[in-house]
This record gives C-alpha cells, sequence and structure tokens, in this order.
C-alpha cells in the first residue's frame, strides 16, 4: 500500500495504476461501515483509493471538529488488511487554500432536515468532495445509505456537474444488536449506548407498520416518536428519494429518517423503503 500525503504524491502513486479507480472518501476512525465500502471497491475495480481528512469546513462552531475521533495507526493497518492500494492522507493546508471557490448546497434540499441544524454543514460537505473526487479521478466513489441526504446532494453535484463518475449506495452497516455504526458511538457511555437502541427500535417499528400495511406518514411518526422517548429528537422525517416530506409511504421511493441526541452526541439513522 502507498501513502499519499499530498496532490502531487496520490497522482504519482496512480500514474502507473489501471484506469479503473475506486475510490472511499472517509474522516478516518475507520469501522465495519468502511470496510464495507472499501471491500465493494475492491471487488469492482482494479485500483482501490481510499482518503482520510477529517474536513474542517463541514463543522459548524461548537461541533466537535477538536475531538472528532483520529487514529491513524489503526486506520492505516484497517486499510492495508483490506487491500487499499493507495491511501490519500492530505492535511488542511494542501486542501485548502485563501479566498477560494466554493460550491454551495442547493436551496432547498441543502437546507432541510440536516441542513435545518447544521446550517452551512453540506456547503462544506459537497466543496471537500468535489476536490477530492477531482484529486482522485475515480471511475466509482463509494458512500453509505446511513448518510441519506449527503448521500443524494453528492449524487446531484455531480450530476449537475456532468462528472464522469459512478456514485455507488452502500447499505447500512450494524451492530448486532441494530445500532447503526458510527465513528461518533465512541462517544457513548454504556447507559447511553443502550439508550441509543432506540433510534434503530423506532425504525424496526416504521418497518413493521408499513408492513402491516399502515402508510400513513404521520401515524408512523408518532409511533417512532412515542418509542425515542425521552431522547433529544431533532426530526422524524418520511420523505421520497427527492427529500420531500410524503404524506404517505410510497414503496421504492421512501426513506424514513432520523436524527437524535443522546447525551451530548449526536447520531442518525434511517431506512429506505
Amino acid at each position: 500500500m502507498i501513502i499519499a500525503r499530498n496532490v502531487s504524491e496520490l497522482h504519482k502513486a496512480l500514474e502507473t495504476r489501471n484506469a479503473n479507480v475506486g475510490f472511499v472518501p472517509t474522516m478516518g476512525a475507520l469501522h465495519i461501515g468502511h470496510r464495507t465500502l472499501i471491500d465493494a471497491a475492491r471487488r469492482e475495480n482494479d485500483t482501490v483509493v481510499v482518503s482520510i481528512f477529517v474536513n474542517p469546513t463541514q463543522f459548524l462552531p461548537g461541533e466537535d471538529l477538536s475531538k472528532y475521533p483520529r487514529r491513524e495507526e489503526a486506520d492505516f493497518k484497517i486499510c492495508e488488511l483490506s487491500g487499499v492500494d493507495v491511501l490519500f492522507y492530505p492535511d488542511v493546508a494542501g486542501m485548502y487554500g485563501e479566498d477560494e471557490v466554493r460550491i454551495c448546497a442547493p436551496d432547498v434540499r441543502g437546507y432541510i432536515l440536516e441542513g435545518v441544524s447544521r446550517p452551512g454543514h453540506f456547503d462544506g460537505v459537497l466543496t471537500v468532495v468535489m476536490k477530492l473526487l477531482n484529486q482522485v479521478r475515480p471511475t466509482r466513489a463509494y458512500f453509505g445509505k446511513k448518510d441519506a441526504q449527503q448521500l443524494a446532494l453528492i449524487t446531484q453535484m455531480v450530476n449537475n456537474f456532468f462528472m464522469h463518475i459512478e456514485i455507488v449506495s452502500m447499505e447500512t452497516v450494524r451492530e448486532s444488536d441494530g445500532l447503526a455504526l458510527s465513528s461518533r458511538n465512541v462517544y457513548l457511555s454504556a447507559i447511553e449506548r443502550q439508550e441509543a437502541l432506540k433510534i434503530s427500535a423506532s425504525l424496526k417499528q416504521a418497518t413493521k407498520q408499513v408492513m402491516q400495511g399502515n402508510l400513513s406518514s404521520e401515524s408512523i411518526r408518532q409511533e417512532m416518536l412515542t418509542i425515542l422517548l425521552p431522547l433529544d429528537v431533532e426530526y422524524v422525517a418520511i420523505v421520497n428519494r427527492a427529500f420531500e416530506l410524503i404524506p404517505e409511504v410510497i414503496l421504492g421511493d421512501t426513506i424514513i429518517l432520523v436524527a437524535a441526541r443522546v447525551g451530548t452526541t449526536r447520531l442518525i439513522d434511517n431506512v429506505w423503503m
């Protein structure tokens, strides 16, 4: 595995590689969910690139940028064992300059749900993903469905800017008890982790309701809110793939999303139907 710490080293590492490149952008603190993305990239491409970059522009004032888990040695080992060809590990100075052109999230889909509580967050996400995609120039890039709104906006950006990159979405990976894997799970105490299971439990109940024929968004939402008590719920939303609120679940075109705080840790999860 080659480790590249700037764009010149990245391009040198890739110049003799096959053109078919799979790319997994991450912020490190890698877990099994990331490994699933890497494994898919390994199966479907000749060359696999993983980036690790904790992007400061997507963190709002007061958020956990300085506390975000960083595990460089463990991350390197995971990438090596996963068959990654090139690990791209840039720094902030190499990624950002002064008075830059910026990518902005769309006015509607960028400022609902996650965008309400984190205004400007998706501007930072889209900017760094655009930079990374242009640096790596992959055939395919892999993202998890857990960050559903992020996935939708990245896909829209690639389409809007006519970028010849296939965005591959992968299912959310969970612990055996149902908790969605997240780098932020390390912040949870043992008691908080048990409380966090209410999030996946609410989504299981939503799925059960739909399977039993209840398609009413408000009815399902109220059932979920009851299960989520006493968590600090930011939103429970039922939307179509275009992220428009819908009065009834449409099978094949619905995402049910939850954002809640467990203690001081903010967690998100969803189910696609």
